[in-house]
């Protein structure tokens, strides 16, 4: 029948639709502060708030999603564990749920009560960056560049996925 979808093209589906998903969005959170910054630093407890959403609830479930379905597609598609396209790709994908979950979620959790302090301490006007607590620029700084380190470990999963090197 032309229209039949067989399991293992439903669970490459859904397999996609994960990372779109469940990835894409977090892609977003790199332009989240400096924007925020451009329009005020009262808007920064959004964008920690907004990245918490992201990370726990696209992101968090997209990470089981990926895991599971993957292992189905290496089981039924007579793939190797071995090969680089299938290891690399396990490997990116447990950094990424590990940077996820033992970063930035503590770390926005963190992040947040930090800047609603120090917005409510203003007295209504706008921080500098400079003028925000250290401690929340620098924990600020190392969730921008393992953001980047993180887009960049799933852009390199794609590659893998799609190119199957080795074979």
């Amino acid at each position: 029948m032309p229209l039949a979808v067989e399991t293992y093209e439903l669970s490459l589906f859904i397999h996609i639709t994960a990372v779109v998903v469940g990835f894409g969005s977090t892609f977003a959170e790199s332009v989240m502060f400096p924007v925020a910054m451009k329009m005020g630093s009262r808007f920064l407890p959004y964008v920690h708030r907004l990245q918490l959403v992201l990370n726990q609830y696209f992101a968090t479930p997209a990470i089981l999603i990926v895991l599971a379905t993957g292992i189905y597609q290496v089981e039924e598609g007579n793939w190797e564990w071995g090969d680089l396209w299938v290891s690399g790709t396990l490997a990116i994908l447990l950094v990424v749920a590990l940077i996820n979950i033992a970063f930035f979620i503590p770390v926005d959790r963190k992040l947040l009560p930090m800047i609603e302090q120090a917005v409510a301490d203003s007295g209504g006007r706008d921080l500098q960056l400079s003028e925000l607590p250290e401690r929340y620029q620098r924990l600020g700084k190392l969730e921008g560049a393992l953001g980047g380190v993180t887009g960049l470990l799933l852009v390199i999963a794609i590659y893998f996925m799609v190119t199957k090197p080795g074979l």
